[in-house]
């Protein structure tokens, strides 16, 4: 049963699928930023993906849908530094915000949030993305024609410093030259190919490891940002699930050293301190930012998050081993 026929309609326009073909297109839940479907072809299931212009997020918060396309530069191009760990493109209409790529079967491709919420925590498998990740950088650090082709400063401000470092600076009037600093240092960056948005909801458990989607805020700058951000979610995970904070933080410590082996384009040290500083600043945006955690469904745990993070934005730490001690503290106060 076809959902949408406006998108069959593009497919066939553009050559994918041949006139009158059978085209079963099923929505997939979880998009905020993408309509996102499972085309079901006679050989096999693909995914189709098309940009909103605006997210689905309680903030009026719109975007520029070209993203779509460097979504797919980014598919393509970390495709060959990270191989199957990065979704193949099968096929892209940049006129329409559209593209086709690989489709994962949930049966042996299970999305990583759910097992972190699950208590599911595979220590081993954060390293995996650490390296993962690391070997997407070092593949592209310094590559003039990489960066090229990733002029994207503009759609990663709408997208990642404004509604978060940014948006954190207006609520917190203290901590704005820091925060706002933090936003312009890492604008003016131009180190390595970044996806920009590296969460646990948008990496696959797959059989021979992590895939990761959603790159639509891909942008060639700094790296730290990839880092910290998926170094954020680690820690939430011990608010959200006090349980099995003691594995969430194991996995942010493999997460740091799987990430920190692959760095040779830099000084692993500076890396490090960036990174820091960074995750102290997204940390307080899951909160005070534009798109808080919605799992964080407390004001006291909220209200943590908040004050461990302001801490950590006032006085940053020389490294992610030295955050993650500060927030194991704070942690086992509570």
């Amino acid at each position: 049963m076809t959902t949408n026929p406006e998108i069959v309609r593009l497919l066939e326009v553009g050559g994918f699928l041949p006139k009158g073909a059978t085209a079963d297109l099923h929505p997939l839940t979880g998009g905020v930023s993408s309509d996102v479907f499972r085309l079901d072809l006679p050989t096999g299931p693909v995914c189709v993906k098309r940009a909103l212009p605006k997210l689905r997020v309680a903030a009026d918060w719109r975007a520029p849908v070209e993203r779509s396309h460097y979504e797919v530069e980014w598919l393509r191009t970390a495709r060959a530094f990270a191989g199957e760990a990065v979704p193949e493109v099968l096929y892209e209409d940049p006129d329409a915000n559209l593209f086709v790529m690989a489709f994962f079967d949930p049966a042996t491709h299970s999305v990583w949030k759910a097992e972190l919420a699950a208590g599911r925590v595979d220590v081993a498998f954060a390293g995996q993305v650490g390296r993962m990740a690391a070997a997407i950088h070092a593949g592209a650090a310094g590559r003039a024609d990489i960066a090229e082709r990733f002029q994207t400063t503009a759609l990663f401000e709408d997208l990642r410093l404004a509604p978060f470092l940014r948006r954190c600076a207006e609520a917190h009037a203290d901590l704005a030259p820091a925060l706002t600093a933090l936003a312009d240092r890492t604008a003016a960056s131009r180190i390595s190919l970044v996806h920009g948005d590296v969460s646990p909801k948008n990496i696959l458990c797959g059989p021979n490891g992590p895939v990761l989607l959603d790159a639509e805020c891909a942008w060639y700058g700094d790296p730290a940002f990839d880092l910290a951000f998926c170094s954020t979610h680690l820690l939430l995970k011990t608010v959200w699930k006090p349980a099995h904070a003691p594995a969430f933080l194991d996995a942010f410590a493999a997460l740091q050293a799987g990430y920190l082996d692959g760095v040779t384009w830099e000084a692993q040290a500076g890396l490090a301190v960036r990174a820091a500083e960074l995750t102290a600043a997204i940390l307080l945006a899951r909160v005070d930012g534009k798109s808080p955690a919605d799992y964080l469904q407390t004001e006291a745990d909220r209200g943590f998050v908040r004050e461990t993070a302001r801490s950590l934005v006032a006085r940053p730490a020389a490294d992610m081993t030295q955050l993650a001690a500060r927030w194991r503290e704070r942690l086992e106060s509570r």
